[in-house]
């Protein structure tokens, strides 16, 4: 399997805390900064980076600790409160929320004044840290950036960072060869004033040069550094070993040069007095640091890459459409055989995520899982990034929900999906929260907006049924996918944060939820392509909406019609005539059986 089960590293009380501070003092800091990331500011990071993990035993994506002489903290959002309830010791970290409790604001009520804080500059983004230091100048602190992380001198056993081959990603998959993108990103790069743009972010790089790689579990990109040129020519730094693909070199063409990555801070001295472009968010300060140290005039904007990577050609989205069709109906057989085996009270979440990558394997098309399969059975789907271990396992008994969160990585598209089933009687008020939860989807589904709408506007139309009945979730209804690539990706998303205008060819994940602590969670998530705008009968202006690519039952069980409008119903009854005419001939005649029960007319017995 691509999943495993094992149990998540853990930090029993203070951990290795003691010795950070022992580092810390011999460095003459008083504090020192611990985030989730690495060096190329991405959402995934290699076992070798998981600097947090080992620190606090928090495995979330998205965190940070802070670490002082008498004090220590971990903020994180959210998704991760409960998750980071279970796995962080509260005598020797405060648990804090990273939205309500700023990490700088926190340090200047909490260290001395004229504190040292280190941090390392190869993990942390301008933007991040132009905060802190604003903080910090409260009490007279500063933020110390250090040439070597103390994290990894006391870290006795850390893994050695990752170098899997790079793989040929064919143009037929992509829409458009490579040296057509470096042109005009190349382009965009001399219109932003700049001679050259310094590239971190892996996925931006695979898109860029049409590669693969192996480097993050379930990521298909290579953790590698690049600079393009404004002319378009290029070169990748690498690790030893990511070439070893003897198609790799005839790939890139003559205008993309290989290099090792021990040259990347060689090559960034090397472009001295030239204008360069970083992102802002997305650049380690380190690259900063080391460019203005050369004479390089820095040029702040986004990478060039993200917003042309996220519009996705017209190969991509019949790639897209293919791979959902494929997971579809894995998906379904998966929901059968749950819906007959989850009864007797006998099948636990790890037997659930095995049969769920079983049928996606025997498409023979699965790459990898996009994610580690979230199967929370009753109390556990309420930890919305919940992860099944052999110590959590638990048996899924009737009278509870099941909340299954999974995706498939394939060579011509990724899925992302999330279905909640009961298994008998629905324990109280959960068919009322899913039934609202499902007028947030239908609304987002249904949703017609002009040109320049963005995320943040989408988001509220998900909310709006749960905030009347005084609910709400705390994440965000959706974020951007990957063509084979990450399976979150930017820059749109449809958030409190979405800020980006939503174009035609991105595509974005609607899943509103619920979540009621100790009882069960309610997730229904669909992938959905951003279409092009036209003027509706009877209008006067172009509008755009969402074309739904998951095709997949959405427990009946779960639904209380009363609650749902008539263009609501009709809505559902349509989405489940097509998952049943598109789905069924795909089946055989037991699966086949059930899906025609799981997606009959509403007014229909479920």
């Amino acid at each position: 399997m691509f999943q495993d089960f094992t149990d998540s590293p853990s930090a029993a009380g203070a951990g290795p805390l003691p010795d950070l501070r022992a580092e810390m003092n011999a460095r003459g800091l008083d504090g020192f900064i611990i985030p989730r990331a690495d060096a190329h500011q991405g959402e995934y990071v290699p076992p070798a980076d998981a600097r947090l993990a080992f620190m606090t035993g928090f495995t979330g994506s998205a965190g940070v600790a802070v670490a002082l002489a008498e004090d220590a903290a971990i903020f994180v959002d959210g998704r991760y409160t409960l998750q980071a309830e279970a796995q962080v010791d509260g005598t020797a970290w405060r648990r804090l929320s990273l939205h309500e409790v700023p990490v700088g604001k926190w340090i200047a009520e909490t260290a001395p004044n004229g504190a040292r804080i280190g941090f390392d500059p190869w993990l942390h983004g301008k933007t991040e840290i132009d905060a802190i230091e604003t903080a910090l100048s409260a009490i007279d602190a500063v933020a110390v950036p250090v040439e070597t992380n103390p994290v990894d001198a006391i870290w006795r056993h850390q893994p050695a960072p990752p170098a899997a081959p790079i793989r040929p990603h064919a143009a037929a998959l992509a829409g458009e060869e490579s040296t057509s993108k470096r042109a005009r990103i190349g382009a965009a790069v001399r219109e932003a004033g700049a001679d050259a743009a310094v590239l971190t972010l892996p996925d931006s790089i695979a898109w860029l040069l049409n590669i693969r790689g192996g480097d993050i579990p379930r990521n298909p990109v290579p953790l590698v550094f690049a600079i393009l040129r404004a002319s378009g020519e290029t070169t990748l730094f690498i690790r030893a070993g990511q070439d070893a693909d003897p198609a790799l070199a005839a790939h890139l063409g003559p205008d993309v040069r290989i290099a090792a990555r021990a040259d990347f801070p060689a090559a960034l001295q090397g472009l001295g007095g030239e204008n360069v472009l970083l992102d802002r968010r997305s650049s380690p300060l380190a690259v900063a640091h080391a460019l203005t140290a050369a004479g390089a005039a820095i040029v702040w904007g986004d990478d060039p890459c993200v917003l042309p990577k996220a519009i996705k050609t017209s190969a991509e989205i019949d790639g897209a459409r293919a791979a959902h069709l494929r997971d579809a109906a894995a998906v379904a057989r998966f929901l059968a055989w749950l819906d007959r085996e989850a009864p007797s009270g006998r099948l636990t979440e790890i037997a659930i995520a095995k049969r769920l990558e079983a049928e996606r394997r025997a498409t023979n098309a699965l790459m990898d899982i996009s994610f580690d399969t979230i199967a929370g059975a009753g109390p556990h789907g309420a930890i919305v990034h919940y992860r099944v271990t052999e110590a959590s396992d638990r048996t899924l008994s009737p009278g509870e929900l099941m909340l299954v969160d999974s995706g498939g990585q394939y060579i011509d598209g990724t899925t992302d999906i999330t279905r909640t089933i009961a298994v008998g009687t629905p324990p109280e008020g959960a068919i009322r929260a899913n039934t609202l939860v499902l007028k947030g989807m239908i609304a987002v589904s249904t949703a017609r907006f002009p040109p320049g709408v963005n995320g943040r506007d989408i988001d509220t139309m998900a909310r709006a049924a749960l905030w009347r009945a005084g609910f709400d979730y705390d994440h965000g209804t959706g974020h951007g996918i990957g063509a084979y690539l990450c399976v979150h990706e930017g820059p749109q998303s449809l958030s409190r944060r979405g800020a980006v205008p939503l174009r035609p060819g991105m595509m974005v994940s609607n899943e509103p939820g619920y979540y009621r602590t100790g009882a069960f969670g309610i997730r229904i998530e669909n992938l959905l392509l951003v279409e092009a705008p036209s003027i509706p009968a009877g209008g006067d202006r172009a509008m755009m909406g969402f074309e739904t690519l998951t095709l997949a039952p959405i427990d009946r069980r779960l639904i209380d019609p009363a609650l749902l409008s008539a263009e609501e119903r009709a809505w559902l009854d349509a989405y489940h005539a097509r998952v049943r005419s598109t789905l069924k001939p795909l089946l055989d005649e037991r699966d086949g059986a059930w899906l025609e029960a799981a997606t009959a007319p509403l007014q229909s017995p479920p």
